[in-house]
């Protein structure tokens, strides 16, 4: 069976929609299509049922849904092994959301390549919604992300809890309707908490990506909610100050793997990178 059908079949359960799915594979509707009734051909029984909220599994389609990440994970398996560096046993293919590479990703790089040199390593840093796709689809081994999206044939283990604190480059002039307030969009949960915690608030100034609002507060003054590992520096330098009495909200770090990486290669990765998160909340 060709591989590029069950993406095909399995982006389209992710999206919930065939014109979803040819978005994310960059290709037309009609190759989607064409490329399920193809699929269908092969197994003898319909997938799909398309209607004007989407598409739904058959039953076959549900049968179908227990093997398919497999049948993709294992072909990228095989195209990596095929792949693998002479001196080396295997190759090892690690993302993470941007704001989590530093220092997260860069300190499990320097571990693994002092405690396994006989691994290949590939970083790979991205969005989240790509990044779990890529995972589910076998391009990425593990994936280090807030909020991991389930998908079948996936795992996901707790790295470390992180910690969204309140800081501003002022305490004298702070107030709770800060105008240089900025806002990041940390994810639904936070969202609602924050929404809950501050009902009166309505940010002028609202990024979706953490450094990129830290960096614009400690340039031009203001608050905001950031990571307290990454901000931690900066209150002991001075340049930020926790604010008094505020909520803190709990964020999370998981890595999201296949079940598919081969056992040793993988203990051996998720062994250090719970070193490094270990390292980093002490």
């Amino acid at each position: 069976m060709d591989i590029e059908l069950a993406r095909t079949f399995l982006e389209i359960v992710s999206t919930g929609s065939f014109i979803k799915a040819a978005d994310r594979l960059h290709v037309a509707q009609t190759t989607v299509s064409a490329r399920v009734r193809l699929l269908e051909q092969q197994l003898g029984r319909p997938l799909f049922v398309r209607n004007k909220a989407g598409a739904s599994l058959t039953p076959a389609g549900e049968q179908f849904l227990r093997y398919a990440p497999t049948f993709v994970q294992l072909w990228q398996r095989a195209k990596q092994q095929v792949a693998v560096p002479e001196g080396h046993r295997a190759v090892l293919t690690v993302g993470s959301e941007v704001s989590l590479w530093q220092p997260l990703l860069v300190e499990w790089v320097r571990m693994m390549r002092r405690s396994h040199p006989d691994i290949a390593l590939r970083v790979h840093v991205d969005v989240p919604q790509d990044l779990i796709t890529h995972v589910a689809a076998g391009l990425v081994d593990i994936a280090i992300m807030y909020a991991p999206q389930h998908r079948p044939g996936l795992e996901i283990d707790l790295l470390i809890e992180e910690e969204l604190v309140l800081v501003t480059t002022d305490l004298r002039t702070y107030r709770a309707n800060d105008p240089r307030y900025v806002h990041v969009e940390w994810g639904p949960d936070f969202s609602l908490h924050h929404a809950v915690s501050f009902p009166d608030i309505t940010p002028s100034l609202v990024a979706n990506l953490g450094p990129l609002g830290l960096n614009y507060v400690l340039l031009e003054g203001g608050s905001g909610y950031f990571r307290m590992h990454a901000v931690q520096p900066h209150l002991a330098s001075g340049k930020l100050h926790l604010v008094p009495g505020a909520p803190r909200f709990s964020f999370p770090v998981y890595a999201a793997h296949s079940t598919n990486v081969e056992a040793t290669t993988l203990g051996a990765a998720l062994t250090v990178l719970r070193a490094v998160a270990k390292a980093e909340v002490e």
